[in-house]
């Protein structure tokens, strides 16, 4: 059956006129977003039960042990069991006795590598830890902010502020920045294109 182009003028028109109403019904009557209260608070830390695993096998909080332990009567017709690996007079299949031999030890060399101490792994721990400090820019007025960034945080500081506790800007350059870890005594100093040295 062909359509006269009369006929089709008036079906593309309603066409037309059916998703013109579905997109006004759809913007007058939007939907709400669905939202939800937080559970943690920002810089909350949660702690939730930890499962208890199952027993180690072995001795009685095994269970296939309990289980075999706890059957009494045997099959009708067998000639062994299976599960208990006795023979068919009933005893149970001894394994021969493993011998053991001493193997000689050998004392190994003392370690050349230095030991490190508790300070020089907090100083280091801080050093990499101010070296995620990121120098955006500053503002030329008469407080001359700076605008520094560290895991998608930003942070407006002045010299002398406090930043994350223990943390201070220490000197301010046009170029770079002096960080300093109050706890630990390190200095890093961040460039203004982002690079820590």
């Amino acid at each position: 059956m062909a359509l006269t182009a009369h006929q089709e003028k008036h079906i593309a028109v309603a066409l037309f006129a059916v998703l013109a109403a579905l997109v006004l019904y759809r913007m007058i009557f939007v939907e709400e977003q669905k939202t939800a209260p937080l559970m943690f608070t920002q810089g909350m830390r949660a702690s939730l039960p930890v499962r208890k695993g199952i027993a180690a096998p072995g001795g009685a909080s095994d269970p296939l042990l309990v289980l075999i332990e706890r059957r009494i009567e045997k099959y009708p017709g067998a000639a062994r069991d299976l599960f208990r690996m006795s023979g068919a007079n009933g005893q149970a299949n001894r394994r021969p006795a493993l011998i053991t031999i001493p193997v000689p030890t050998a004392t190994l060399p003392t370690s050349t590598i230095p030991v490190r101490t508790p300070e020089e792994t907090a100083a280091d721990a801080a050093r990499a830890d101010l070296s995620r400090f990121r120098f955006l820019g500053y503002l030329t007025d008469k407080d001359s902010s700076l605008f520094l960034s560290k895991d998608e945080e930003l942070f407006t500081v002045k010299s002398g502020d406090r930043i994350l506790k223990n943390y201070q800007v220490k000197a301010v350059g046009k170029d770079q920045v002096v960080l300093f870890d109050t706890i630990t005594k390190v200095e890093v100093r961040v460039e203004l294109t982002g690079s820590a040295k």
